[in-house]
């Protein structure tokens, strides 16, 4: 099966296709002629999500899922939640993000967080929305040098590595995007 994934991002598009396996193949946007960014303004997770999905079908007339994830710190009230993409700049700097995050996490001793990814998918013009959900806390530096955003900050429970010091196969068995990709897996062969 064909399905437009709402990403450019090579390191994402890896990891949902792992996850989803050899059944499905992803299309990125660009290959199916969207060079133009993805219009991401809305209030939630769950909002962002659906936009990207429905920007993408509309455009397109193809099935399509698209997600977007926040990483949500307790004593930060839940930020940067839905802005963690453009945390400390409007562009993807994640080098930037991650120097603000430990700035403002300085001398807070609960480093409590989550990361959240809500999954929204458009099949045959209905919608659907799946969520995945780790628990964890913010490290008190950077390690690691593997995947992409806040994985070198972020420690899942029950483990004392970051998400940066796994391999792709134990982070994603564990992630937030993982599972929220392995309820859309089950979905979609559960039709097929």
């Amino acid at each position: 099966m064909e399905i437009i994934f709402a990403t450019n991002n090579a390191h994402k598009l890896n990891e949902v296709q792992a996850v989803l396996g050899d059944g499905f193949r992803l299309l990125t946007p660009r290959e199916c002629g969207i060079m133009e960014d993805i219009p991401e303004t809305q209030a939630t997770l769950e909002g962002n999500a659906l936009q990207k999905a429905r920007y993408l079908y509309e455009h397109t007339g193809r099935d399509c899922f698209a997600d977007d994830t926040g990483l949500e710190v307790a004593a930060l009230g839940g930020a940067p939640g839905v802005h963690s993409a453009r945390y400390a700049t409007d562009g993807h700097d994640f080098a930037a993000n991650n120097r603000l995050l430990l700035k403002n996490m300085e001398g807070v001793a609960d480093r409590r967080a989550r990361f959240r990814t809500v999954v929204a998918l458009i099949l045959d013009n209905k919608e659907y929305l799946f969520e995945g959900i780790v628990e964890g806390r913010i490290a008190e530096a950077e390690s690691g040098a593997e995947g992409f955003g806040y994985d070198p900050l972020f420690v899942p429970d029950g483990f004392d590595r970051t998400f940066a010091e796994m391999s792709a196969e134990e982070k994603n068995a564990v992630s937030h995007r993982g599972r929220a990709v392995r309820k859309l897996a089950e979905f979609l062969h559960s039709i097929s």
